[in-house]
């Protein structure tokens, strides 16, 4: 059994074999985890939140609250990180033991332009989302109109074919 290449399915696999007569025989499935679980040693939550920059142990260099004028602070974070490789490569020309520091700062002006757009992240699903439904909508507009142009037609030719048939004489009734 230990050394079999393909060894014989879990035992509970007996519990489903009357699936196909009556569904209602296999058990419910369990119920959605809430909270936190362990999964390969690493603690996970079900709770999706996007932890502060703080809680990360990062200092944050654009303002904290609610309204954050996302586009300024990425245009700031933006040039302060151009500013901050342009030092790092005079340092490395010019005193190139002293790089580290500008290493630090430049990886600290990264996590906080990570930081910013993971916090954008719910709003570009909540308009990708918006985008396909309104995609949706128009396609299903379109067919109804593909639908109603082709009826028409179908009626006109019927009514031309009812035409050509009472003009040779045929009795037909339509209803």
């Amino acid at each position: 059994m230990a050394t079999a290449t393909y060894p014989p399915p879990p035992p509970y696999y007996k519990l489903y074999k009357d699936y196909l007569q009556d569904p209602k025989s296999a058990p419910e499935p369990p119920p959605p985890i809430e909270g936190t679980y362990v999964c390969y040693g690493g603690n996970y939550t079900t709770d999706d939140i996007l932890p502060s920059l703080e809680d990360q142990g990062v200092r944050q260099l654009y303002p904290k609250g609610p309204n954050i004028d996302f586009k300024k602070e990425l245009r700031s974070l933006n040039r302060e990180l151009q500013l901050h490789i342009l030092e790092l490569a005079d340092i490395l020309v010019e005193r190139p033991s002293q790089y580290a520091r500008r290493v630090e700062d430049i990886s600290l002006i990264f996590k906080n332009l990570h930081h910013l757009l993971n916090s954008l992240r719910p709003h570009q699903a909540r308009a990708t989302l918006i985008h396909i439904l309104e995609l949706q909508i128009q396609r299903r507009k379109q067919a109804v109109e593909d639908i109603k142009r082709r009826r028409e037609e179908a009626q006109r030719l019927l009514k031309e074919s009812i035409g050509t048939l009472e003009d040779t004489g045929a009795s037909f009734v339509l209803k």
